[in-house]
């Protein structure tokens, strides 16, 4: 089918950060039956960018042009965005989130403003259909509304959240079918190598990474470890601690700018390690169970969705210490039993897999105007 035949759909990213640029990147390469029109923001000034996209956009001229479906990222202010281009509002709309403003951790560091909150709800309500990357991240955005809204004094419309939930989904960000490895791989049991890979920031908890590594000393499991993922200017005191207490055994530090790198550390590591207290997919972790790696995440959030019970520790956020004990002993248990890898493999995030359920809500989106 020419491309002019193909219907127009335009894809808005308002903060355009790795994980929504790989989204919206594998989203267009992996549904060519339509016309995509990509517009993106770069990832900075986030208090600006999340109230402020809509008057960036507001004299963008792809905004003019006929659209036959709007995606908009959970960042963009799709209400505000509909209200300044009046024409869009009879365009169906898809809102893709990636995480929610109401089930972010609080660092201690962030304005006290409801502001991003009320974007996530506004834009859910004027969109027509909203998607999430986990069953997590939608349960915790519908009850994060509804205590947000139990909150307010008066002039709360009836079954608002009713309504929310009837018209979310899930569609979690897909695994590329090329991690994948066919097979089960043979877990280095005496000395495994450890991979945490996570950005360096609070919400990942690297100082229960050192707990944990403590934890395991003390009960004289050997292991070599590989400490990885996106850095930025200021990061927690953690790392510097696991560097220098455990220099002997690293094997990765720090951002690796190739991805084949990467790729080759996932395919070698045996264990990939979680202590996020907040992790709306969990990508990095997925990335690595299909590589073959054994997963160790806390029995929470995401994780739940596809980490395999036997692999989860007892999620106990209140008791850093305990948690990380917690953890050390399920990581042992697991060695000792070698768990299988191959059924621990997350099949249903597959690219292969879930481009057809996005084609399919893409297409039903395309042929909503029909059905009124």
């Amino acid at each position: 089918m020419p491309d002019s035949d193909k219907p127009r759909i335009l894809l808005l990213s308002a903060y355009d950060a790795g994980s929504h640029q790989r989204w919206r990147k594998q989203l267009v390469a992996s549904q060519p039956d339509f016309r995509w029109e990509v517009l993106a923001l770069p990832p900075r000034f986030f208090r600006w960018r999340i109230r402020g996209n809509a008057l960036t956009w507001l004299n963008e001229p792809a905004l003019q042009e006929p659209s036959d479906l709007l995606v908009a990222t959970s960042m963009v202010d799709l209400a505000t965005l509909k209200s300044f281009q009046p024409h869009l509002c009879h365009t169906p709309s898809l809102l893709y989130m990636h995480e929610n403003q109401f089930a972010y951790p609080d660092s201690g560091k962030q304005h006290a403003s409801v502001d991003p909150q009320m974007v996530n709800l506004y834009s859910a309500i004027a969109a027509d259909r909203v998607a999430f990357n986990s069953a997590w991240n939608r349960d915790s955005f519908l009850e994060g509304a509804r205590a947000f809204l139990d909150r307010m004094p008066d002039g709360l419309p009836d079954g608002l959240i009713a309504r929310l939930a009837d018209k979310s989904t899930v569609l979690p960000v897909p695994i590329e079918d090329r991690l994948f490895e066919p097979g089960c791989r043979q877990l280095n049991t005496d000395c495994p190598h450890l991979l945490w890979n996570h950005r360096w920031e609070y919400d990942k908890s690297p100082d229960r990474l050192l707990l944990l590594l403590d934890a395991l000393g003390d009960m004289g499991q050997d292991f070599r470890l590989s400490v990885v993922g996106e850095q930025f200017r200021q990061s927690p005191g953690a790392f510097d601690q696991i560097r220098q207490r455990y220099h002997g055994q690293i094997q990765n530090w720090g951002f690796l700018q190739d991805r084949a790198d990467y790729d080759r550390l996932l395919a070698q590591a045996d264990v990939v390690v979680s202590t996020a207290l907040h992790d709306f997919q969990g990508l990095s972790v997925l990335e690595a169970m299909a590589s073959g790696c054994v997963a160790l995440a806390p029995d929470r959030l995401a994780y739940r969705e596809y980490v395999p019970a036997n692999q989860c520790y007892a999620s106990l956020e209140d008791d850093p210490a305990a948690e990380s004990r917690a953890a050390a002993h399920t990581l042992i248990r697991m060695l000792k039993s070698s768990p299988a890898v191959e059924s621990s493999a997350p099949e249903k995030w597959r690219l292969s897999y879930l481009k057809k359920l996005y084609h399919q809500e893409i297409q039903t989106l395309l042929n909503h105007d029909q059905d009124i």
